[in-house]
C-alpha cells in the first residue's frame, strides 16, 4: 500500500474540521462587530437626534389632537380631535399676533437688507484691510446675546430716563437744533414700548440693528467671489459706481440674496426674543408687541394649554410653509442660478 502511494504521487486528504457551534458563534459576533463599527460610532449622535429631534415632531403632532395639562400629569391628556385647530383658527387674537408678527417682520427683514446690500459693496470697495475690520464690527451685534442686546434697548427705550428720549429733548432743547426739532418736547415723554403705535417700530430696530450685520457678511461674501475684471470693463466702458453696482454686482449677487432673503423669511416669522424681552416676560407687551410665537407660549406655559399651543405651532408652520413657497416660486429660478 505504501510503495503503490509512493508510485502514483497521491496524497491522502486531511479530515475535514467541523467549527464547533462556540466557534461558529464567536465569528458570527465578530462579524458583526466589524461590520457594525461605524454604525455604533455614529449611534450617539442617531439617538440624540431621535429623541430630541424626530420624536418632538411626532409628538407634537399627536399632541395636537389632544388637549394636555402637563402639570395634572399625562392622565389629563384627552382626545378633541380637530377642536384645537378649529378654535385657534376662530380665534382673533391668533389672527392679531400673526400681522404683528407680519408688520415687524416685513419693518426689520426690508430694512435689513437695503441697508446691507450697499453697505457690502462700499466695504468691499474699500479694500481687503478695512473690509475685514469693519465687516467684524458689523457683524458683533448678531453673536451678541439676544437677551443682552434687547435689555439694552429696554433701557434706552425708557420713557424718562432712556438715551433715546434724552438725546431726543437735547436737540429740541439745542441752539442750534432747536427750530428744528422743538416740536418733540411736545410729545415727551415718548413711550416707546407702552403705545401700541409705536411698539412694532421699536421691536422692528431692535431685529435690524442686530442682523444686519449677518447680512452684510453675506452679501459682503458673495462681492468677493465676482471677478474684478468685470468692474474694470464696465468702468472702461463709461459705468459709473452706481451703474457698476446695479448691473454688474446685483445679477450676481442672486444666489446670495436668495439665501438671506430665505432665512430673513424663517427668522422673522419665528420671532420670539426680542418681543419678549423688551415687553418683560409679556407683562407691559401692548396690543401690538406679541408676535405669534409669544402667543404661542402664553398659551401653553401660562395657560397651560399644550394641545392649543402645539395646534397653534403647526398653523405657525404652515404659514412658514406658503411665505416661503410664495418667494420661491416668484424669485427660486433666478435666486438658485437657473435660467428662464
Amino acid at each position: 500500500m505504501t510503495q503503490k502511494t509512493e508510485l502514483t504521487g497521491t496524497v491522502p486528504e486531511a479530515p475535514l474540521t467541523v467549527p464547533s457551534p462556540v466557534q461558529q458563534e464567536d465569528s458570527r459576533l465578530k462579524a458583526f462587530f466589524q461590520k457594525g463599527t461605524p454604525y455604533w460610532f455614529v449611534s450617539p449622535y442617531i439617538i440624540i437626534f431621535g429623541v430630541f429631534g424626530i420624536f418632538p415632531i411626532f409628538f407634537m403632532i399627536f399632541l395636537s389632537f389632544h388637549t394636555w395639562n402637563p402639570v395634572a400629569g399625562l392622565a389629563s391628556m384627552r382626545f378633541v380631535g380637530w377642536e384645537n385647530y378649529t378654535l385657534s383658527l376662530t380665534d382673533p387674537t391668533l389672527w392679531h399676533t400673526l400681522w404683528n408678527t407680519v408688520v415687524i417682520a416685513l419693518l426689520s427683514g426690508l430694512s435689513q437688507h437695503l441697508v446691507a446690500l450697499p453697505m457690502a459693496y462700499l466695504l468691499v470697495s474699500l479694500g481687503h484691510r478695512a473690509r475685514h475690520w469693519l465687516t467684524t464690527a458689523y457683524f458683533l451685534p448678531y453673536v451678541t446675546s439676544t437677551v443682552a442686546v434687547s435689555m439694552i434697548f429696554y433701557i434706552m427705550y425708557a420713557p424718562e430716563s432712556g438715551i433715546i428720549n434724552r438725546a431726543l429733548v437735547t436737540l429740541a432743547n439745542g441752539q442750534i437744533t432747536g427750530f428744528l426739532f422743538g416740536w418733540i418736547n411736545d410729545l415727551m415723554p415718548i413711550r416707546w414700548l407702552q403705545e401700541n403705535s409705536l411698539i412694532r417700530y421699536s421691536i422692528s430696530f431692535v431685529v435690524f440693528w442686530k442682523y444686519v450685520g449677518f447680512n452684510i457678511v453675506i452679501y459682503a461674501a458673495g462681492l468677493t467671489t465676482i471677478n474684478k475684471e468685470l468692474y474694470e470693463a464696465a468702468k472702461i466702458d463709461g459705468a459709473s459706481s452706481w451703474q457698476r453696482f446695479r448691473f454688474v454686482a446685483l445679477p450676481l449677487l442672486k444666489p446670495f440674496i436668495f439665501f438671506a432673503v430665505t432665512l430673513t423669511i424663517i427668522g422673522n416669522m419665528n420671532l420670539f426674543d426680542e418681543p419678549y424681552v423688551l415687553t418683560r416676560g409679556l407683562q407691559q407687551a401692548a396690543t401690538n408687541g406679541m408676535t405669534i410665537s409669544n402667543y404661542l407660549y402664553r398659551i401653553g406655559w401660562e395657560w397651560l394649554d399644550m394641545g392649543g399651543a402645539a395646534a397653534v405651532s403647526w398653523i405657525l408652520f404652515v404659514v412658514i410653509g406658503i411665505f416661503t413657497g410664495i418667494y420661491f416660486w416668484l424669485f427660486g429660478r433666478e435666486g438658485l442660478g437657473g435660467n428662464d
